[in-house]
């Protein structure tokens, strides 16, 4: 039989924790409760979960310094439950790392649903490589160095991409010439559909275009097709 997948749920909340737990638990997965990040600092000395359901708003050091820690490190789903409406704020969570999130009251089974797209998004993907394995994607006179999530440009220079940044850059690479809408996009890098004036792909890849364009104001890779989206028209080859 395979494993049973392992949750962490990380909330300040005892109200929250205690419910899923139980609720989680009922529908088949193994679940472990910290309330706060230090707590779940010992939680991982036993063994690194599955997935994780991380409060943003905790006392100590809040959800983003521990998502910020985890992603220096490990590629562990994060999905954020946070009690901000502001979609800034949202942003910042996804682009720091996170996999998706969910507004505070939720329903625990639109988490539970997230929680599963998630894990089969993640799933899918191939193993990361050693070192001694890296692939090197090279598009126009650039590369990206897949191990090390790092963008060479025409100078030499390596250039480190944030988790969200390598996500989205992957996606353009896997689909050269290809015309992606924000909500295909958004499903591909997050696993979660759009919702009324969802920005964040537009925050992403204007952050993208910063790292991997000459000049950001006039793109030679990701180029925008009004009112369809965006594509990405350099020649893409791997070694």
């Amino acid at each position: 039989m395979p494993p049973v997948p392992h949750i962490a749920v990380v909330d300040d909340n005892r109200e929250i924790r205690e419910l899923l737990v139980r609720y989680l638990g009922e529908h088949g997965y193994k679940v472990s409760a910290a309330e706060n990040a230090a707590a779940f600092r010992r939680l991982m000395e036993s063994g690194m979960p599955d997935l994780i359901v991380l409060d943003i708003m905790m006392p100590g050091d809040d959800g983003l310094v521990l998502c910020r820690e985890l992603r220096a490190r490990f590629s562990v789903p994060i999905i954020f439950l946070t009690a901000m409406a502001d979609d800034t704020d949202r942003i910042i969570g996804l682009e720091m790392g996170g996999d998706d999130y969910l507004t505070k009251p939720f329903n625990p089974r639109e988490l539970l649903a997230r929680i599963k797209a998630v894990m089969r998004r993640t799933q899918s993907m191939p193993p990361i490589r050693e070192a001694t394995q890296s692939e090197k994607i090279t598009f126009g006179p650039k590369s990206l160095d897949v191990n090390r999530r790092e963008v060479v440009g025409r100078d030499g220079v390596a250039i480190p991409l944030s988790h969200a940044e390598f996500r989205l850059l992957c996606v353009f690479l896997e689909r050269p010439g290809v015309i992606l809408s924000r909500d295909q996009l958004l499903d591909l890098t997050s696993g979660r559909i759009a919702e009324v004036w969802d920005r964040s792909i537009d925050n992403q890849v204007s952050r993208l275009r910063r790292k991997i364009e000459d000049d950001p104001s006039q793109p030679e890779f990701i180029k925008t097709c009004w009112g369809d989206g965006y594509q990405f028209t350099a020649e893409v080859s791997r070694s």
